[in-house]
This record gives structure tokens, sequence and C-alpha cells, in this order.
């Protein structure tokens, strides 16, 4: 389904070319579907200062063993990503006993793979990034930043870049056909027509 969509995705415009018009994902949509804010305080330092952590100021995974109280394993490491099993593995379970640090850590996790695996997720979908670590230092501060816009900022990149990158895969495949060994081909007509057939009407019930 996702892949008939982005067929119609027009990187100009940041909008889907539907039989009855344009259709877009706004900014009322990350309010109203998935209780985002998009009106507070930005939070786009981590993504473009981050390097700040590596070179000039805090070593990173310093910063992260005070965090979260220890550091991963290597071969849960790549790079400057955290594999998605290691959290899930050391963190899954509150103790009943537990203490507030440990609470702060829990919630750290949580956070850590909520924005990585699903508002701002990768090809990966294994992975954790730490350049969230300047988010979760400070719990209190989390629910003041404006996460929907970033959320729709980052969907609007990932599907301009896929979409992009289509045009390469649609001319490999002319050049050296492969004919396919699943029913993903006949699932993606199906939903490729079904798209073709919408209606404004339809679209209004959805």
């Amino acid at each position: 389904m996702v892949s008939a969509f982005i067929e119609r995705w027009c990187p100009e415009t940041h909008t889907f070319h539907m039989p009855f018009g344009e259709c877009i994902v706004t900014l009322q949509d990350m309010a109203f579907q998935l209780g985002l804010l998009v009106d507070g305080n930005t939070d786009s330092g981590c993504l473009v200062e981050f390097e700040i952590f590596i070179e000039g100021g805090r070593p990173s995974w310093e910063w992260f063993q005070e965090l979260f109280g220890e550091l991963p394993p290597p071969n849960k490491v790549k790079q400057m990503t955290v594999y998605f099993t290691w959290f899930h593995e050391r963190f899954r379970v509150l103790p009943a006993d537990a203490t507030e640090d440990t609470v702060c850590i829990c919630a750290r996790t949580y956070i850590m793979m909520l924005l990585s695996t699903q508002l701002f997720g990768d090809k990966s979908a294994n992975r954790v990034h730490i350049w969230w670590l300047s988010f979760v230092a400070n719990l209190d501060d989390m629910g003041s930043y404006i996460w929907g816009t970033a959320t729709l900022a980052w969907l609007y990149r990932c599907m301009c870049r896929v979409k992009l990158s289509s045009y390469h895969l649609l001319s490999f495949r002319w050049a050296a056909y492969l004919p396919p060994n699943d029913r993903k081909e006949q699932r993606f007509i199906h939903y490729r027509v079904a798209l073709d057939r919408l209606s404004a009407r339809d679209a209004r019930k959805h």
C-alpha cells in the first residue's frame, strides 16, 4: 500500500496526486491523529549539532552511560546506533522495587525507541540512534517540543528520497527485468487499482 502511495507522491509539491485532486498529510493530522504538538520549542538541534557531543563536547558514549547506567556490548552497537534488541532485553520490565533513577532510565529507553522506530524511523528498522540523548537527558522538557512538525518534515523527506530512488529502480528493472518470486507485485497492483478508483466522496469517508 505504501508503495502505491509513493507512486503518486510529487516531491515538488509534497502532495499525493489522486484521481480527484491533490492530497496531503498536514500538521493538523499530526495533532489530531498522533496527538503531537505542532507549536512549541524546536527540536532540530540534535540532528544538526550532534557532532559537538562527539568532538567538542562531552563524549557521546560517556553521556550515554551516564543516562542509562551502562553501555551496550560491542556486538549491539553499529556506528552511532544501538540495536533495538538490547534496549528491549535490558529495560523491558520495570522492577517492582525500582528507584526513581531506574524509572527515568526506562522512560528514556521507551522514548528513544519510540522516536527512532515510530516517529523518525529509517530503513534499518531495528536500531536506535543516540542523537536523541540531548532530549531524553531532561525528561521534564520532552512534552514542550514540536514533535508533530518534526515528524511531518521527516515524513516528507523520506517520501521524497524513496520517490527519487524509485526512479533509479524503475530504470534498472527495464534494463534487466527480474520476474517477482512472490505476491508482492499482485498486492501492489491491487492497491494501485484501488487508488485509481478512489473518489473524493470515498476519501471523505476515511
